[in-house]
């Protein structure tokens, strides 16, 4: 559920008018009823001039003046129409605004997009020209984690929007205004504010396609200063550093979580707890929207009008803190939308009218898109638009129809809200996720009385932290109790089964999902009134709650390691969090390997790993690199087949990628994942590729994590001597096979191990003495050959639990 931009409730309690009223006294009375429905003649200009801006960001300069020239004559001719003889009916009217705001809105997405595609410096751009730029930074520089970290082909990446003004390339110096992008691994940019000036060089590129940028340019180097940002971003700065430093004493997601609720920072939220949000549709949540305004504003109009602030002071007090609120924010595309349904609701109380939602809504949508035409292609916008009006459209018939079924007013308002916004901004969703939650809802319903003490006391926080820093940890403090229930709600709610159900993806998808909910918002209502339909309905929703009992769901939350089911070989995957997977070994079945990856929704793989170049671990590197991006591949040091070597490098060469041998030593990290190459040794590898096998130690939630390849016992020995120390889970060597060090087994204590075995294999594997040694000494083992796909998953810090997903899935 995306959270809605306009503050109703806050703005109607200032004004002195009931949230949701209709100026009548128990549903009846001489209130002016037309007044009340909802007015849709502003509809169909928002619309067109949403398609239009679309439109004219594509189309080349002579289509954008054929279509926005035809649109003002045919405006120009509902006009004449609505002029003469037809002013009393309503459809010239409405069409002529539509075709006016159509024509606007593709002129203005044309002449912004036209010095993007063409112009001196999107052609030095195609030529990669090494360029000087002064530029004028126009928001947060933004760090972006390497997808593996430790890489030698890694760095950190910041990010930073900005204008370019002034352009030097091959001694031409060109003065202009385009939006470009600076990419560096320099952290000495991260401190720079909105509106500060500075120049660098480095080689200009073309951005890709669909970017609201003329180019991006690569630096080096730090940026020279030219000048101090504006006062107003000096003190949005401070205010930000300060809720940062207040938020440094609480619980790692509480900590991470009051920035982003707050002003959107979720630099340092835990990977877990954004996973659970993702899972939970609690998302909205860390992106500053109208949720954020409504809150803030409606808490300092609610105090004024308690000291007696009345009349015209109101909207001026309230216009006040909105905007001093985007400044805290920064003026990002989500703030400014929830800004200006605010204003537009502000303006409606200074004077003294009565606020028309959906007139107001379509105002602020095509106001947004003639000044950011970019916004008619961001699902954030059409998310932000879509819940908004659900709760003015849908939402106040839905609570009287709730009302009407014996629910309590407060509680059917509270069911309202996110089922109306779930509904509307559901097939959205789904051309993003692929999927549907069942938990959102509720999941909103439960956090919706945390949310506004959190987001109030955390910009307390911010606003007091210049002046006294205790007292703004002091907040951060109080406001770590409704945090903490928000992270307690997302983190059961994405744990539940069936949390998020599969739904076919794209446009289609999108359409299917629609279709049912409009359906079941015309029959429902119907269909419930008949008894069979009812058992159906419930036997439906006990047969989707079982179905995970029967058939686990997977993957199974919390998982951290998966031994796939490919056949006699390894294939395992380690979740890295947002940045991608790591896979080791890949199995010696292309099918196999991408299935494991497709039904553990890896999309993206931050590094492959492959311990040695034997066919039942290589073999299925094509079904990993299918349709994913793979940032990496580091492989043994000995080639050794080399047929395989070859093989492995070929495939590389396709996705682009080159393979980097391993070292002892090597130390890597991926998100929350950290991990580091315990063998072998660059100068030993003999002519044994089992012993030459890469085994690396991971380390994540609290866990230790030993995958030793094909290691014989002359290399468990070795790594004996080197003491890895206790584990938490062991990959067994090659495959469990009886050919095993079991000093070295018993010396690594693991509380649990994977056996990765194909069925009825001809090795014999596992061997039973190898599973009895295991068993002594109370450890749990997972098989793949009878336990199908194996999870490890983690309940707690440092607990673990291996979850089967049960055989036979691997021929599905």
């Amino acid at each position: 559920m995306t959270a809605p931009d306009v503050p109703v409730a806050a703005a109607a309690h200032a004004g002195g008018t009931r949230p949701g009223g209709d100026g009548r006294r128990n549903g009846s009375g001489s209130g002016d009823e037309t007044e009340q429905r909802p007015d849709f003649r502003l509809i169909p200009a928002a619309a067109a001039g949403w398609g239009s801006a679309a439109l004219g960001l594509v189309l080349p300069a002579a289509g954008a003046v054929i279509v926005a020239v035809g649109a003002g004559v045919a405006a120009t001719g509902c006009a004449v129409l609505a002029w003469r003889g037809h002013r009393r009916r309503v459809w010239p009217t409405v069409a002529a605004a539509a075709l006016l705001v159509a024509a606007a809105a593709t002129a203005v997405a044309a002449l912004r997009a036209a010095p993007l595609r063409s112009g001196p410096l999107p052609e030095l751009a195609a030529r990669s020209a090494s360029a000087e730029v002064e530029l004028v930074v126009t928001g947060d520089p933004q760090r972006h984690e390497p997808k593996v970290k430790g890489m030698r082909r890694s760095e950190v990446l910041v990010v930073v929007p900005a204008r370019a003004e002034v352009v030097t390339a091959r001694g031409v110096r060109l003065e202009l205004r385009v939006p470009i992008t600076v990419l560096t691994s320099e952290e000495a940019w991260l401190p720079l504010l909105p509106g500060q000036r500075a120049r660098a060089s480095g080689r200009l590129a073309t951005p890709r396609p669909g970017d609201a940028v003329a180019a991006t340019i690569s630096v080096h180097g730090g940026p020279t200063l030219l000048g101090d940002p504006g006062l107003l971003q000096r003190v949005a700065g401070v205010l930000r550093a300060g809720l940062r430093d207040a938020a440094d004493g609480l619980a790692p997601a509480e900590r991470g979580l009051l920035p982003g609720l707050v002003v959107g920072d979720t630099s340092r939220l835990p990977s877990e707890t954004e996973d659970d949000f993702k899972e939970a549709g609690l998302t909205h949540l860390t992106a500053v929207s109208g949720a954020n305004v409504a809150i803030v504003v409606g808490a300092v109009l609610f105090v004024a009008v308690r000291v007696g602030v009345r009349g015209r002071w109101l909207p001026l007090l309230g216009t006040l803190a909105l905007l001093g609120f985007v400044v805290l924010a920064r003026p990002q595309p989500s703030v400014l939308r929830a800004a200006a349904m605010g204003l537009v609701t502000l303006a409606a109380l200074a004077t003294g009218r009565r606020r028309r939602g959906v007139p107001a809504l379509a105002a602020a949508v095509i106001v947004l898109l003639l000044l950011d035409p970019w916004q008619a292609r961001s699902f954030g916008f059409a998310l932000s638009v879509l819940a908004t009006g659900a709760l003015l459209v849908l939402a106040p018939p839905l609570v009287t129809a709730l009302h009407r079924r014996r629910l309590p007013l407060v509680v059917a308002q509270a069911l309202a809200v996110p089922l109306a916004a779930s509904a509307l901004t559901a097939p959205v969703i789904v051309l993003l996720s692929s999927s549907v939650s069942l938990v959102s809802v509720v999941a909103n319903l439960l956090v919706a009385p945390a949310v506004a003490p959190a987001t109030v006391l955390g910009v307390l926080a911010a606003v007091v932290a210049p002046v006294s820093p205790a007292a703004a940890a002091g907040c951060a403090h109080v406001a770590a109790v409704p945090l903490w229930w928000i992270v307690q709600v997302a983190a059961v709610s994405a744990g539940l089964p069936a949390a998020t159900v599969p739904w076919p993806a794209g446009w289609g998808g999108a359409a299917l999902l629609a279709a049912v909910l409009g359906a079941g918002a015309l029959l429902g209502p119907a269909l419930w009134r008949v008894r069979p339909m009812r058992v159906a309905a419930l036997a439906g929703l006990m047969t989707l709650l079982l179905q995970p009992a029967v058939n686990p769901r997977w993957p199974p939350p919390g998982w951290l390691l998966v031994a796939c089911d490919v056949g006699q070989g390894d294939a395992l995957v380690l979740d890295g969090g947002p940045g991608g997977a790591v896979v080791v070994d890949a199995g010696p079945d292309p099918e196999a390997a991408d299935r494991c990856l497709t039904d553990l929704g890896v999309e993206r793989v931050a590094l492959v790993v492959l311990t040695h170049f034997h066919a039942d671990h290589v073999e299925g590197l094509p079904g990993v690199l299918r349709g994913r991006s793979v940032a990496a591949l580091e492989v043994s040091p000995l080639e050794e087949p080399p047929g395989e070597a070859d093989r492995v490098a070929a495939w590389a060469a396709d996705a682009g990628i080159v393979p980097l041998p391993v070292g002892t030593g090597d130390q890597r990290s991926a998100g929350k994942l950290r991990w580091q190459v315990v063998a072998p040794a660059r100068t030993y590898a003999g002519e044994n590729a089992n012993d030459a096998s890469v085994v690396l130690l991971f380390e994540a939630r609290g866990l230790r994590m030993l995958l030793t390849g094909d290691v014989e016992p002359a290399g468990q020995a070795a790594l004996r001597d080197a003491a890895p120390g206790v584990v938490d889970v062991l990959k067994v060597p090659h495959h469990g096979s009886a050919h095993q060090d079991f000093a070295f087994l018993e010396s690594l204590h693991a509380r649990a191990a994977l056996v990765s075995a194909g069925v009825d294999n001809d090795y014999g594997h596992p061997a039973m003495t190898t599973l009895a040694a295991l068993q002594r000494q109370g450890v749990e083992i997972g098989r793949t050959d009878t336990d199908g796909d194996v999870a490890v998953v983690t309940t707690g810090e440092g607990e673990l639990a291996l979850v089967r997903r049960g055989p036979g899935r691997r021929e599905r």
